[in-house]
């Protein structure tokens, strides 16, 4: 019987067959009938799994060189640190940058600075009354303005005081980056009549609104959009 089935092929003893790996000569043989199979499910996953962790343990690795590089420039940058573990190195770092915060702190007390936001701060100062000065027995009041740094500002912070009747005895003003700040010592023209804070403050405070909004108008500094109000 001519019309037999494979399985009957392979059966049939008086069949040579080539060895099993010739996979070219099985697939002449029989007619280009045979297939390969797919190899089975819990391998494919087991060496997708194997690459998986393979990729992980390399990342690790990464991570891990990048934090003992990151330590090791930290281990120069302290003194002594060469014996310290990690939580004594960082512990370290720690102290180091809460000393350089405050000496920070302390720097910008004695040197004005120009700051991002606008800011006006107004008080009392009995402490600037000395014979130096020649402002004796007179009420002293310290105003501090951050702003633009504007061609405007300072005439338009003069015709305040004139209005005021105040004199501006010492001054310190600093700018950096199109930005200003100017803290003045002032002293009343009217030696028994003293100055309110609160009219003095919003005075100032209607100057650096002019300014902010003179600078956003004419495009001054682009980091003028979102300013915050003056407080």
């Amino acid at each position: 019987m001519e019309n037999y089935d494979h399985c009957s092929l392979f059966l049939d003893p008086s069949q040579t067959l080539p060895h099993v790996s010739d996979c070219n000569s099985l697939h002449r043989q029989f007619g280009g009938e045979f297939h390969s199979w797919p190899a089975p499910v819990e391998v494919v996953a087991g060496d997708r799994a194997a690459s998986a962790s393979k990729s992980h343990s390399q990342a690790e690795k990464r991570r891990r060189d990048r934090i003992n590089a990151q330590l090791t420039s930290l281990r120069k940058l302290i003194p002594k640190s060469d014996k310290m573990d990690k939580a004594a190195l960082l512990g370290s770092v720690i102290e180091q940058v809460k000393d350089l915060k405050r000496k920070a702190i302390e720097v910008s007390k004695a040197v004005t600075v120009p700051t991002e936001s606008d800011e006006i701060t107004i008080e009392y100062d009995p402490s600037a009354r000395d014979e130096s000065l020649k402002i004796k027995n007179k009420v002293v009041i310290k105003a501090s303005v951050c702003c633009d740094d504007r061609p405007e500002l300072f005439s338009e912070l003069i015709q305040v005081l004139k209005g005021l009747r105040l004199t501006a005895v010492r001054a310190d003003i600093a700018s950096v980056g199109g930005r200003i700040k100017g803290t003045f010592l002032l002293c009343s023209k009217d030696s028994e009549k003293g100055v309110c804070l609160g009219t003095l403050k919003h005075s100032l405070k209607s100057v650096v609104t002019k300014i902010a909004s003179s600078s956003i108008a004419t495009n001054w500094p682009t980091r003028n959009a979102g300013r915050n109000t003056p407080r």
